[in-house]
């Protein structure tokens, strides 16, 4: 089975935008997740209902992962309802996902992207772009999600019960090699730009409390770094 012309996967992209609108302690993102996968289960209402029913109340149940990379355990998910792998393994392959997926995208997007698009807006807006520096940001922001979803979701589907591989992608593995460093890159260069942007309309006795505001909170910082790190040291000592 080809993903070309898969029924439902327009519908299905579109409902991963708000996979999170259902959340709940007891399921995580288990409904979003439900509902976004049904369009891509519509086909198993032709073998008598049983089975689509039995499909949609099972992937339903608790899933908790990025809502971003989320797409990439639906395309799997659907991929083995459809290709009739026994109910147990379906659900071991969702359970498996949660982990790595979480993982995945908290460090590509929460402590990569989001921070290196923020860096990038800022410097914008401290340079004089304005509404432009925020229009700049959202896109940047939205074109990763964005492919991230499409892709996620086809690479599921043509990796069904085989999706461990897809994770491996040199696609992904390049991404987190180079969002780190981007991301310090940019919130790096914005912070001296937003100081130097604020300071500019402010009399001097406010201009130097803010640019020595930083050094300010990093000394404070590293001192109470020192004294918890002595106090762990002492008491590893004592054992």
């Amino acid at each position: 089975m080809t993903f070309r012309g898969v029924p439902g996967f327009v519908v299905a992209a579109a409902r991963l935008f708000a996979v999170q609108s259902a959340w709940s302690y007891e399921r995580m993102l288990g409904i979003g997740f439900g509902h976004a996968i049904e369009p891509l289960l519509r086909p198993l209402r032709g073998h008598g209902g049983a089975r689509y029913a039995e499909a949609l109340a099972r992937q339903s149940r608790f899933f908790n992962a990025h809502p971003f990379v989320t797409s990439i355990a639906v395309g799997a998910a659907a991929r083995a309802e459809m290709d009739g792998e026994p109910p147990e393994r379906i659900e071991r392959l969702r359970a498996a996902l949660c982990g790595p997926l979480g993982v995945l995208g908290d460090r590509l997007i929460w402590a990569g992207w989001l921070p290196a698009c923020v860096g990038f807006g800022l410097i914008l807006v401290a340079a004089g772009a304005g509404a432009w520096g925020v229009a700049a940001f959202f896109a940047l922001f939205n074109v990763v999600h964005v492919g991230l979803l499409v892709w996620g979701l086809r690479a599921g589907w043509r990796a069904g019960m085989r999706v461990a591989g897809a994770l491996a992608n040199p696609f992904l593995q390049r991404g987190l090699e180079v969002v780190g460093p981007l991301a310090a890159l940019a919130v790096g260069a914005a912070l001296p730009a937003v100081i130097v942007w604020v300071v500019r309309g402010a009399g001097m006795g406010v201009a130097w409390s803010v640019a020595w505001t930083p050094l300010v909170v990093a000394v404070a910082g590293a001192a109470l770094f020192a004294a918890a790190a002595h106090r762990i040291g002492t008491r590893l000592t004592a054992l």
